[in-house]
Formats: C-alpha cells, sequence, structure tokens
C-alpha cells in the first residue's frame, strides 16, 4: 500500500539529507529556512549525530566545514540574508575542496528583504558566489519529491566531486505541503567521498591529482594523514604558494573538475511538442505555474514545450539547445525584476525571439505566462 504523508520541501529535504548519509547540520534560524532547521535538530540526534544551533550564519557553515573535514558529510540552510554571511567560507571551501551542502531558501530581497514574502532573485548570487568565475553546482527543486531527490544528489555530488553545493529553493516550494507518496519516491545510490589508502610507503597529498579533471583522494582532519588546510594559493600538498606553475594548475583544476564532470551533475526534465513554436524555461515554484500555462495553451491547440531546470549550475547549455529544437520562440518564467536566468542563457539564442515573464512581491500566474506566449511582439 502506498504509505503517504503531508510533506512540504523543507522537511523533504532535511529528511533527503539523512537519507544520504548528513552526520552534522548546523544552522541559524531564518524565514523560510527554519523548516529545515527544527527537522534536522529534531532528527538528527536521534541517530547519534550532531545538529548544532550556531550563534549566526558565518559561525555556522564554519562548522560544516570543520565537520566535514573531519570526514562527515555536512549541510546548513539558509535565506538570501544569511547566505551573503556565509560567502567568505563559501570560497574557502571551494579552494580546500571540502564537500558540503547549503541549502538556500530563497525569499524576497535585498538585504533582509520581506521574511515571509517568496521570490527567485538568489539565482545569480548563488551561481556566482565564487571569486574567479569558478562554477559550484546550484541545484533547484520545484516539488517536494524533487527536494528529496535533489538533495541525495546535491550530496553525492559534493562527495564525488569534494566540493560545496547549493541547493536553490524558494519559499513557496519550502513552506507548501502536499501529499508525498513514499513508496514512489526516487531511489539513488548514495555516493561517499574516495578516501586515500595508503600503499607502498606513498605521502599523502591534500590536493594531489594527475589530470585536471581527477578529484583529490580525501584524508580527515586528526586521522593518520597529515593533512594541509588552506584557503590561500596553494601547491597540490598544500603548501603556500603565490603563482607556481604547479599552484596554477591547482586552481584550474578547481574549474575543471566541476566542468568536465557537468554531464554527471546536470539534472532537467524536458516536455518536448514536435513542431513546437514555443519552449518555456522556469525552475522553482514558477516552474509549476509554466506547466499550468503549458498544459492550458496546449489545450488550445498551441505547440508548446516546456524545460524544467533542476540544475542551475553549471549551465546546461547543450541540453537547454537540444530541447528548443526549432521553436522560434523562447520564455523564460522567474519570479524576479529582470529576468536574472534569462541574461545567462540567451546567448544560447541568437537566431529566436527571447522574451520573459517576471514578478517582484508576488507569484506569477498561469495567465500572465499565457499572454506572453500568445503576444505577437
Amino acid at each position: 500500500m502506498p504509505k503517504f504523508k503531508i510533506r512540504n520541501g523543507n522537511q523533504m529535504i532535511a529528511e533527503g539529507a539523512i537519507a544520504a548519509g548528513c552526520k552534522f547540520f548546523a544552522g541559524y534560524p531564518i524565514t523560510p529556512a527554519s523548516g529545515i532547521y527544527k527537522s534536522m535538530i529534531d532528527e538528527l540526534p536521534k541517530r547519534g549525530d550532531v545538529a548544532i544551533g550556531a550563534p549566526d550564519e558565518i559561525s555556522a557553515l564554519a562548522f560544516c566545514v570543520g565537520a566535514s573535514q573531519r570526514g562527515f558529510k555536512a549541510m546548513t540552510a539558509t535565506s538570501g540574508p544569511g547566505f551573503s554571511l556565509m560567502i567568505e567560507t563559501l570560497q574557502y571551501a571551494v579552494m580546500t575542496e571540502t564537500p558540503l551542502v547549503i541549502a538556500l531558501v530563497q525569499r524576497l530581497g535585498p538585504s533582509t528583504g520581506g521574511a515571509t514574502q517568496g521570490g527567485q532573485g538568489d539565482v545569480l548570487l548563488a551561481g556566482n558566489a565564487i571569486g574567479g568565475g569558478y562554477t559550484i553546482p546550484v541545484f533547484s527543486p520545484s516539488t517536494p519529491v524533487e527536494s528529496f531527490e535533489l538533495t541525495i544528489h546535491a550530496f553525492n555530488v559534493a562527495e564525488r566531486l569534494r566540493t560545496p553545493v547549493i541547493l536553490l529553493t524558494d519559499k513557496e516550494v519550502g513552506m507548501t505541503s502536499e501529499n508525498v507518496d513514499y513508496s514512489a519516491l526516487p531511489q539513488s545510490g548514495i555516493v561517499d567521498r574516495k578516501l586515500f589508502v595508503r600503499s607502498n610507503g606513498e605521502t599523502y597529498g591534500s590536493y594531489r591529482f594527475l589530470l585536471p579533471d581527477e578529484v583529490p583522494e580525501f584524508a580527515p582532519i586528526g586521522g593518520r594523514e597529515k593533512v594541509t588546510v588552506t584557503g590561500s594559493a596553494h601547491d597540490k600538498s598544500g603548501r603556500l604558494q603565490k603563482n607556481s606553475p604547479e599552484t596554477i594548475e591547482v586552481l584550474r583544476h578547481l574549474h575543471e573538475k566541476v566542468v568536465a564532470n557537468s554531464e554527471e551533475i546536470i539534472r532537467l526534465d524536458i516536455d518536448a511538442v514536435d513542431g513546437a513554436d514555443v519552449i518555456v524555461i522556469s525552475y522553482g515554484v514558477s516552474a509549476r505555474t509554466s506547466i499550468e500555462a503549458v498544459a492550458a495553451l496546449r489545450a488550445k491547440g498551441e505547440r508548446v514545450s516546456f524545460c524544467n531546470l533542476r540544475t542551475l549550475f553549471p549551465i546546461p547549455e547543450k541540453e537547454i539547445k537540444k530541447a528548443a529544437g526549432n521553436a522560434k520562440k523562447v520564455v523564460v518564467v522567474e519570479e524576479n525584476i529582470v529576468g536574472l536566468y534569462r541574461t545567462q542563457i540567451e546567448r544560447l539564442f541568437p537566431d529566436k525571439k527571447v522574451s520573459g515573464v517576471n514578478a517582484v512581491g508576488k507569484m506569477i500566474t498561469p495567465g500572465d505566462i499565457e499572454k506572453e506566449i500568445l503576444s505577437k511582439n
């Protein structure tokens, strides 16, 4: 018999994290991410694991870095104001190749904005938070089930590539409850970071690799191996270097290991129609509105395809272009003023009309999307 429970996206992120093997959580309560905080504080200690209420967001992510460097899967959860405080430590996690997951539940911004109002305004902040243009994976669920599935995927990618990963959701997905059929939840294998095993007197190098897209083996701080962890430019052993050839090789590797494994990272759903004149592209709660609009337009005889972006970064360029096919018009739907993600992908379509449906301080309606698709402009 199917086992149904009423769950929201925040609860399913917490359940996905536990299913993925998360052993450590640190966070600071912030709307609309507090449901993740509460669930992890409630559930992890029951399993003998650790959940900490941190004094602030900076400390929360620093605690996660420390736990991960000790060998534990770690996660924090926050919203826009808290994420802004975390960015320096996030960059440290990139430089030190520390796997962890940040659940970023968006609300209206900027600054403290509207704590109980939704928005999708942090997409570029999340995708471009690393100095130097380095890419970190960013995933975006649109339902509680996707929240569960993508949380596991986020942990797997973090562990496999030794990188921080952002799970970018929004207030409506995080806090809206619906029936979840647990018997039909997607089943995903669990990935753990590759550990260094000494052989033939080999010494450990904290960031040792042969090819730029390879991921260094991991050894925990406090274990048998000497581990050097530094946020400064370094060689493969972790020794501080300014601009030696090996240091530059390490810096390039931080980018290449993500880009080269993009096919493993990318997740998106495409609902294509042969001969479609228009494709709608969206993510998060706006993807759910888009699905309703596309269904209504098809009922009226319109040929409209749809793409739900569950991976925002690295940008799934090849997959998006293939989904668009020969459509003449591309409509990107997102809940922010200027069409943030649209600015990232419109260059993919030099021969198509690219437009957006946008809103701030309110949710986009199916009617808004239909109006744009049917417009002749």
